[in-house]
C-alpha cells in the first residue's frame, strides 16, 4: 500500500468536484475548491475521521468494498478507480458487466440531478448500485441491507416484504417479467457465472421463480407503468422509464408521474417526508 500516493490521489480527486456534481447543496461559502472531507465521507458511507486518516497518509489499508465506495463517492472513471486500488495495494475488480459495483459515471451524472423523482441504478440482472434519496423513500434503503438482499429479483422471491409494496394481482406480472429478463440475460452471456448462479439458487429456494423459469418466458425489461402501496403516502402509480449504459450492462430507472394525477401530488409529499419515520422494508 503507498500511503503517500494515495493521500494525494484523494485529496485531488476530492479537491475537482463541485457539490453540485454529486447532488449535494452549494451551502456556505467556501475557502477551498472541491468538496469538504466530511463531504466525501457521507457520499462513501464512512466516518470522517477514517476518511481524514486516509488523507493524512496514516489510515490503516482501505477494505475492497470501501474502495468501491470512494470510487463511487468521487465520481471516478474505471481508470482511475483502478489506479485507487492499485496504490491500496487491491487487484481490481474485473469490468465484466456490473460484478465489480462500479456504476457509470455518466449514469451517476444524470442520477444526482434527479431531487425531485426516484431514480436507481441497477446491474443488468438486478444488484441495485445506486439510489438517490427519493428512491431510497420510496423503496427502502438499499444500502442499508446485506449485500446480497440488494438484488431485487432475488429480494422479489425470497423476501416477503418485497412483494408487499406491490399490488397483489401485480405481483405475479412483476415476477415474470423479472424472470424473463433474467433467461434473456442468460442466453446474452454465457460465459458469466453471475446469472447463472443466481438462477440456480432461485431455483433451489423459491417454488415460484423454478415455475415461471420452466415456462421459458424472454423478454428484456424497457419502460413500464408500475402501482406502489406506499406506507406514508399511499397509492401510487408511476411510469419506469429505463435508460442504458454504453455496455447495457447498467440501467438507470427514472419513477415518474404525470403532472396533475394524484400520483404526482403524492410524489411532491414523497419528496418532504424523505426517509423521516418510515418503516424499513
Amino acid at each position: 500500500m503507498n500511503r503517500l500516493e494515495l493521500a494525494d490521489f484523494l485529496r485531488r480527486c476530492r479537491t475537482r468536484l463541485a457539490p453540485a456534481d454529486v447532488g449535494l447543496a452549494e451551502g456556505a461559502r467556501r475557502r477551498t475548491p472541491g468538496l469538504r472531507r466530511e463531504e466525501v465521507a457521507q457520499l462513501a458511507g464512512m466516518s470522517v475521521d477514517y476518511y481524514t486518516r486516509l488523507e493524512q497518509s496514516r489510515g490503516p489499508r482501505p477494505s475492497r468494498q470501501m474502495l468501491t465506495a470512494l470510487a463511487r463517492a468521487l465520481r471516478l472513471t474505471e481508470d482511475e478507480r483502478d489506479h485507487l486500488f492499485h496504490l491500496s495495494g487491491e487487484e481490481p475488480p474485473s469490468r465484466t458487466g456490473a460484478g465489480s459495483g462500479h456504476v457509470r459515471p455518466g449514469l451517476l451524472l444524470v442520477l444526482d440531478r434527479l431531487h425531485d423523482t426516484p431514480a436507481q441504478v441497477l446491474s443488468d440482472f438486478g444488484d441495485v448500485l445506486a439510489q438517490n434519496t427519493m428512491a431510497a423513500a420510496l423503496l427502502g434503503d438499499f444500502s442499508a441491507r446485506p449485500p446480497a438482499m440488494r438484488n431485487v429479483v432475488r429480494r422479489m422471491f425470497t423476501d416477503p416484504a418485497a412483494r408487499e409494496v406491490f399490488y397483489p394481482e401485480d405481483r405475479e406480472p412483476l415476477m415474470r417479467a423479472h424472470v424473463a429478463n433474467l433467461r434473456a440475460l442468460q442466453a446474452a452471456r454465457p460465459d458469466d457465472p453471475r446469472p447463472a448462479a443466481l438462477v440456480a439458487e432461485l431455483r433451489a429456494t423459491s417454488p415460484d421463480f423454478a415455475r415461471l423459469w420452466d415456462e421459458h418466458v424472454v423478454a428484456v425489461r424497457r419502460m413500464d407503468t408500475k402501482r406502489f402501496r406506499h406506507p406514508v403516502v399511499g397509492h401510487l402509480e408511476l411510469d419506469c422509464e429505463v435508460l442504458l449504459s454504453a455496455e447495457h450492462d447498467q440501467r438507470l430507472i427514472i419513477y415518474t408521474a404525470r403532472p396533475g394525477t394524484d400520483a404526482h401530488e403524492r410524489l411532491q409529499l414523497l419528496r418532504v417526508v424523505g426517509l423521516q419515520d418510515l418503516t424499513v422494508r
